[in-house]
């Protein structure tokens, strides 16, 4: 049976991480960005993620598959206790149970921090092509996600228009006294480090 672990990103992640997702900004229509960023900017945005969130890496024999993360809903205070999340696999390591795997470990990780409600934002097309299905939806929807919201042909790619459709999840209890969220840096590591599954 072959062994994964599941950790924290690092910077040094960076290169592989963006090997991953220029394929589906190049290929896909799962990203509506239409260029593949510079390394200095993917590490920038890694830099702003790990200040308050969870990134985190799936590997085997230490090379890394995919990676999720998340990040601010809205940029609102009262927005705290919700986030998106996002995840990209290795377009290779598809259908696998890797995406299950590293999804769960990042919505234990942001129940560890207070956060109740999570959220997708996902390329949705009219109809099916070769550059976008239905799965990304399909996957969240197995993982006990939502429709929360449906935006028509607000996206342009490919010289084609695509929906984009909000999931949502409840992971946690909302109360009239809720206590502030703690910063993922400030949370450390469970005693058993890594999760090797």
């Amino acid at each position: 049976m072959e062994s994964f672990v599941i950790r924290r990103a690092v910077l040094a992640d960076a290169a592989r991480l963006l090997e991953i997702y220029a394929y589906y900004v190049e290929k896909t229509v799962i990203t509506f960005e239409v260029e593949v960023p510079a390394l200095s900017e993917f590490e920038r945005r890694m830099r702003m993620t790990m200040h308050r969130y969870p990134y985190l890496v799936i590997e085997r024999d230490e090379r890394v598959l995919g990676y999720a993360y998340a990040g601010p809903f809205v940029g609102r205070a009262a927005y705290d206790w919700a986030c998106e999340l996002t995840i990209y696999l290795d377009h290779e390591e598809t259908h696998g149970g890797l995406g299950r795997r590293l999804y769960g470990a990042l919505e234990h990780e942001l129940g560890r921090m207070g956060i109740l409600n999570l959220y997708a934002c996902i390329g949705y097309p009219e109809v099916e092509d070769e550059y976008l299905t239905r799965n990304s939806a399909d996957f969240h929807n197995h993982m006990g996600f939502g429709l929360a919201g449906q935006f028509c042909q607000c996206g342009y790619k490919f010289g084609r228009w695509y929906d984009m459709i909000w999931m949502e999840k409840m992971i946690g209890n909302h109360r009239e006294d809720q206590p502030p969220v703690r910063p993922y840096p400030e949370l450390p590591p469970e005693e058993d480090g890594p999760v090797a599954i």
